[in-house]
């Protein structure tokens, strides 16, 4: 029983439990001293008193919780009792004793009023306790919903914060990020009334820097922790550094976890009140955090989502601002070529020079701004400037003059083009080099005109206002055109010598045009062309390349449309069908690749053709297809719709010349409220299509909850292998290899065990399939290959086999590794033997070639594990460097059984071809001597069993 030496005595107010003694001593003589003393679970302990009662009392009541001595004397009355789990004591010394009868009926009401009195406050701290647990549910609610919504994360970080001060006292909290690979933490939210410091969310601070951090204590810790910033100091054996904040009276940290390790922390401290923190405040943060890393989680995945989303887009822009500068380059290019067509016509038209020099102007007016346009001369003796043409804004009249240090001067002397606005016109007067005439330009660009290399005069543009500038890419364009505008000017000038050249002059225009206008063909079949790659492009990213149906990508999109329209009241359920082809690989690798397209292109039509053009049906890839079926409430419909769909996929069908009898395995998941993404569903019809080929093929099954516990127990088991990697929990066990003449040991094979945790020693067929698919079995199996080279350093005799998966081949480095293993363990290669399967030898068979001759030169041999079981392997054997076959436990168990013949007869096969190729032969899981005595018989060398002996984790020194 617990003790209440330490509750609290000091009188509440009345009302409650705490005026217990005063309502029961009224009904007592007058001066009469009474104490009440309780303990429940529920309301904890407590003790009222009348004032008057002394300690003696008191404390006679809670002695008598636990142990009741009763009162000798008539003026006193000692009592104990318990009611549902309530143990209650009083003590009362009376002025004067009670009547018997008065004695028992008093004590009978104390124990009613009592009893009524503490299941009223029962009751009120249930109503508490339920309230808490609503407040914790309701900020749980709202934290997974800050972290979907919209907010930036400081805001949905504040609204957090107010959701934890809503909990406890939090009016300082803050939330630090811990990445322990990078040794590095990030304050990612921090509110403090007195630590004036301000956190960068995006900055790393390594924990070197952070020095006598409690902050960085607590997460190496690992371990919720709380008390005075002294206490917690004391405990994490953090000195004192004043750098890190002030100290506070309270302070609670809570570590957050992801996969087992820790993540982060959350802070919560009170500067003005010592104790404030409890055990329960401790156990509601944790739970918190748990929730508040959930949301920062979710934030974090959706920001990635959104941030590749935006690259994307931001690259798509990239690419459309590309193909529209492509198109405006080329709009510019066909606007130059009409330019200089236009120019070149100018030059044999009939008509005045005058007319000739205002058609070129408005060319030019067309490329560039040429509202201020003038062309200069030179004259026949070089002496003068003639301006033939002039338009401009300010100056109306350009009267010829003599040369002197002008702008245009400046370019017929120096024969390059010049660019200048006014400051670079000011530095050049100022250097006495031009001589500005007429009214001041803002930029003024002039390019000479060419006659057989020499200058013979010079093309103007300028501007008067800041707002327009030349550029280079102007600058070039006058250039290339002002050359066409001399020749141009030249043929107008011999235009009656070119007369006797006009037939062919029309012709070359006329072939020129031609030229001109197939290149605008050219350029706009192109420009077409790159719309419709776009779109193929665009098509291709959403739809598969053999089958022409949408991909996951398009199917993810419709599945996550169909999950949110399911919150509009009255609509329909649907259901996802992940459809895998049964035994597809053996087509490919006996009709080959194209007859495995031939038949997938067909099983896609039928597919479509039986779910219905509505029906959006995919391919994943390889031989899996899915399809969302909408409009469907049940999972009679759906299974019904699943079995049409086998019958028309069980259909024959003639790929490549021959007559082929399809199946498939069908996984449904059905639209359930709690699919939030529609990852989720076709996760789970794809789990339920394993259990439909588990369960033999051409069939269907529905994803239920023994699926799930399924799924979830391998996620379990894959967190256990995980964490026994870690722990090296992996030991190997040793079963003898015989010779079956004289029953001779002469090696061990090496099995793989696990000492679970929990459930003991397991063997691998629990959890090796949950190895090779998360690719963990080749840690455990690197961690097992060292134990065993350290057995056989201890043990020198005979060799030793160990089993290689398939996936060690897909490295390069595989050989060389195990080889360096050895060597470093002082085990000689000589006595070790690898177990491969068929399968290992199908899936690159040069390099696997490469890896086996590289171990047999060191004298590692390989053995045929399982052999027989494969469909591939025979035409192999020939070429790979194999030592021995071990022929399959399946093929030993039926000799002497019912399946004798058959057994035989693939025995005898077995060893057949392992003598005509001259590889000895084991046989597995030998059990009784009658198959012991046959194998022998039919000229198997070796053999191993439980005849023999099971594996066992180390045998004796010198047994083999």
């Amino acid at each position: 029983m617990r003790t209440l030496a330490h509750t609290i005595t000091t009188r509440a107010p009345e009302g409650g439990p705490a005026g217990l003694a005063d309502l029961l001593a009224a009904t007592l003589p007058t001066e009469s001293r009474l104490a009440v003393a309780w303990s429940d679970v529920r309301i904890d302990g407590g003790v009222s008193y009348t004032g008057n009662a002394p300690h003696a009392l008191i404390d006679r009541a809670r002695d008598s919780l636990e142990h009741l001595v009763p009162s000798g004397a008539d003026a006193e009355i000692v009592d104990a009792w318990s009611d549902a789990g309530t143990h209650i004591a009083l003590a009362a010394r009376l002025s004067q004793p009670l009547a018997p009868g008065s004695h028992v009926a008093w004590l009978e009401l104390a124990r009613r009023t009592i009893g009524a009195t503490l299941a009223a406050a029962q009751a009120q701290a249930r109503i508490e306790s339920l309230q808490k647990s609503e407040r914790l549910q309701q900020a749980l609610y709202e934290i997974a919903d800050l972290a979907g919504s919209g907010l930036e994360m400081q805001e949905m970080l504040g609204r957090i914060h107010e959701v934890v001060g809503g909990l406890m006292q939090a009016e300082n909290f803050y939330i630090v990020l811990y990445d322990d690979i990078r040794e590095t933490i990030r304050f990612l939210y921090f509110a403090d009334q007195r630590d004036p410091y301000v956190a960068d969310p995006a900055q790393e601070l390594g924990l070197d820097e952070m020095g006598n951090s409690v902050t960085v204590a607590l997460l190496r810790h690992g371990q919720p922790i709380f008390g005075s910033s002294e206490h917690v100091r004391e405990r994490l054996n953090v000195p004192n550094d004043p750098s890190h904040g002030p100290d506070s009276d309270d302070w609670l940290g809570v570590p957050m976890r992801r996969e087992g390790r820790v993540s982060g922390a959350i802070v919560v401290q009170n500067y003005v009140q010592a104790a404030r923190y409890t055990h329960e405040d401790r156990t509601l943060l944790e739970y918190v955090a748990q929730h508040i890393l959930t949301a920062l989680d979710r934030r974090q995945a959706r920001e990635q989502l959104e941030r590749r989303v935006h690259e994307r887009t931001y690259e798509l822009q990239q690419a459309n601002m590309v193909l529209q500068a492509e198109i405006i380059e080329r709009q510019r290019a066909e606007k130059l070529q009409r330019a200089l067509y236009r120019i070149t016509a100018l030059s044999v038209t009939a008509g005045s020079l005058e007319r000739f020099y205002a058609d070129v102007h408005s060319i030019v007016g067309e490329l560039l701004y040429a509202r201020n346009f003038y062309i200069a001369l030179l004259s026949a003796d070089g002496a003068q400037i003639e301006f033939p043409y002039s338009v401009d804004e300010r100056d109306l009249t350009r009267e010829s003059r003599r040369l002197a240090r002008g702008l245009t001067e400046y370019v017929l002397s120096t024969g390059t083009a010049l660019r200048a606005d006014r400051a670079a016109i000011t530095e050049l007067e100022s250097t006495g080099a031009v001589r500005s005439f007429g009214p001041l330009a803002h930029c003024w660009m002039g390019v000479p005109l060419k006659r057989d290399g020499t200058v013979v005069g010079a093309i103007v543009v300028q501007s008067y206002t800041p707002e327009i500038s030349f550029e280079q890419r102007d600058q070039e364009l006058l250039t290339f055109v002002a050359h066409h505008i001399d020749s141009a000017l030249a043929r107008k000038r011999a235009q009656e010598h070119l007369k006797a050249a006009h037939a062919e002059l029309e012709f070359r225009v006329e072939a020129r045009t031609r030229e001109l206008e197939g290149a605008n063909r050219e350029l706009r079949a192109q420009i077409g062309e790159r719309v419709r790659a776009e779109q193929k492009l665009t098509h291709q990213t959403r739809h598969d390349g053999l089958t022409g149906l949408p991909n996951r990508v398009l199917l993810l999109e419709r599945l996550d449309a169909a999950i949110a329209r399911m919150g509009e009241p009255g609509r329909p359920g649907f259901a996802v069908l992940f459809l895998d082809l049964d035994r597809f690989k053996l087509v490919n690798d006996s009709a080959g690749h194209a007859a495995g397209d031939e038949m997938l292109v067909e099983a896609g039509r039928r597919i479509t053709a039986t779910l219905g053009e509505h029906t959006l049906v995919a391919r994943l890839g390889g031989d899996e297809f899915a399809a969302l079926v909408e409009g469907v409430d049940g999972h009679a419909a759906v299974e019904s719709l699943a079995a049409m769909l086998l019958e028309e996929l069980g259909k024959p069908m003639w790929v490549a010349g021959r007559e082929l009898f399809p199946s498939a395995s069908i996984g449904i998941a059905l639209w359930e409220p709690r699919y939030r993404q529609g990852e989720e569903m076709l996760r789970d019809a794809d789990a339920a299509m394993y259990r439909a080929k588990a369960h033999g093929r051409d069939r269907s099954a529905l994803f239920d909850e023994e699926m799930r516990a399924e799924a979830t127990r391998l996620l379990d088991l894959e967190a256990d292998l995980r964490r026994a990697i870690f722990a090296d929990a992996f030991v190997p066990h040793f079963q003898p290899i015989v010779r079956l003449d004289d029953g001779a040991v002469v090696g061990h094979e090496a099995l793989l065990r696990w000492n679970h945790e929990l459930h003991g020693p397991l063997p691998p067929a629990e959890f090796i399939g949950v190895g090779e698919d998360s690719g963990l079995i080749e840690q455990v199996d690197w961690l097992m290959y060292r134990r065993v080279f350290d057995w056989m350093t201890r043990n020198r005799e005979g060799y030793v086999s160990i089993n290689v998966s398939p996936r060690h081949f897909h490295s390069e480095t595989f050989a060389d590794r195990l080889l360096q293993m050895l060597d470093d363990a002082g085990a000689d290669p000589r006595r070790l033997r690898i177990e491969i399967t068929e399968v290992a030898l199908l899936e690159d068979a040069p390099r696997i070639l490469r890896m086996l001759n590289v171990l047999r030169g060191r004298g590692v041999l390989a053995l045929l594990d399982d052999f027989g079981t494969g469909f591939s392997a025979l035409s192999y054997l020939h070429r790979f460097p194999i030592q021995a076959l071990k022929i399959d436990q399946s093929f030993v168990a039926g000799l002497g059984g019912e399946m004798h013949a058959e057994s035989l007869a693939l025995v005898r096969a077995i060893l057949a071809l392992a003598g005509t190729l001259g590889i000895d032969t084991i046989g597995e899981g030998i059990e009784t001597g009658g198959q012991r005595d046959i194998l022998r018989q039919l000229g198997c060398e070796y053999g191993q069993g439980f005849l023999y002996g099971r594996p066992e984790p180390e045998p004796p020194v010198g047994d083999a």
